[in-house]
């Protein structure tokens, strides 16, 4: 007679989860130059702060920083485990801060806090908010995030918690937005960047549609997600997809955005790096052999006291499956195209004209 284990982990359920609990993930990470090839590889990033360390020292960084997006997949992919492995979709990002730069060498840790607790009304499921913390090896604090997931329930029958809903800012406001000290644009060049637009060229409200796009590989998406230990299962099991409403495997959504970061490079080349996400939504699934395009639309601009950087509060949209051009004005509050994937509002440095 076979004993049946029990030594498995198969993550938290809804019912699982208790507020204002603190969860130490597991599984430390260094990051290496392997990791920063690869994510390369993955969606050929141009940003030459993260594949010239010239550019970077001539900047005031000592060496060349880690791209920020890696670093917030994998610092987000620790808390998956405890989080969100048994999600049925990851909904949304808030007050998410890069608070100083990672780079190759540096070991992330995280831990999350449950700030926000919501069972949905079939009974089934429910929304889990975390406040999430990465620092490094010497303890300093490196990013922080909060996001909410909903998350299915193993025992129907369990009651429901109290609602707790988290206030959250809208943005991340220009006096928290954290800005290496030695940084400057005193050498900085855009003939390397390829770039003619600096901060002073953006008008709020102007619209990007940017012109290249790209088709999601079965095999990129899930090597990506392996990339940052994400082992959620929507992503992976295909086998246990095939039952969902879907009828298929989900890409993660950190691969839209990373996607769409890297197609606004053109028209945003100067735009160096993410200071802050400020939103995010999942407007609707992205899935294998979608052709993921971007727009871009510029929703205020900063002057950074006494730094020669500027800041500009961005509107990513992922589209898939459509052109820029096509998709016209929307309010999300009524609803988002199914065509739409991402609707990310983020914050960017970039020089300001005649500084360099």
């Amino acid at each position: 007679m076979i004993m049946l284990s029990t030594k498995t982990n198969n993550g938290r359920f809804f019912e699982d989860f208790v507020l204002n609990e603190t969860i130490q993930h597991a599984s430390p990470r260094t990051i290496t130059a392997g990791d920063c090839s690869l994510y390369l590889g993955l969606y050929g990033s141009r940003n030459p702060l993260h594949c010239s360390v010239p550019f970077a020292q001539n900047l005031g960084y000592t060496t060349m920083p880690v791209d920020d997006l890696l670093a917030f997949h994998i610092a987000f992919g620790k808390t998956v485990p405890d989080i969100s492995v048994n999600a049925v979709a990851n909904l949304g990002y808030a007050d998410v801060r890069f608070i100083q730069p990672v780079f190759v060498g540096d070991t992330l840790s995280t831990s999350s806090q449950v700030i926000g607790l919501k069972q949905n009304s079939n009974g089934k499921n429910g929304v889990v908010w975390v406040r999430s913390t990465t620092t490094n090896q010497r303890k300093e604090p490196v990013l922080s995030w909060v996001r909410w997931v909903m998350v299915h329930k193993n025992d129907l029958e369990s009651p429901a918690p109290a609602t707790v809903i988290p206030e959250l800012p809208n943005f991340v406001a220009p006096e928290n937005l954290s800005i290496a000290p030695n940084v400057t644009t005193k050498n900085f060049d855009n003939k390397i960047t390829g770039g003619n637009y600096f901060w002073q060229d953006y008008q709020i409200g102007e619209r990007i549609n940017h012109a290249t796009g790209l088709t999601i590989n079965d095999s990129d998406h899930s090597l990506a997600t392996h990339l940052y230990q994400n082992n959620a299962r929507l992503h992976f099991d295909d086998f246990m997809m095939k039952n969902s409403n879907y009828g298929k495997r989900l890409v993660y959504g950190g691969v839209s955005i990373s996607m769409c970061r890297a197609l606004s490079f053109d028209g945003l080349e100067n735009a160096i790096s993410v200071l802050a996400i400020n939103a995010g939504t999942h407007a609707n699934p992205a899935f294998a052999n979608d052709t993921i395009y971007c727009a871009t639309e510029v929703l205020d601009a900063w002057q950074l006291p006494n730094r020669d950087f500027g800041a500009l509060r961005l509107r990513m949209l992922g589209i898939k499956n459509m052109s820029p051009a096509d998709l016209t004005e929307f309010k999300k509050e009524k609803g988002y195209p199914p065509n739409v994937v991402l609707d990310l509002d983020y914050t960017v440095l970039i020089p300001r004209k005649g500084n360099q």
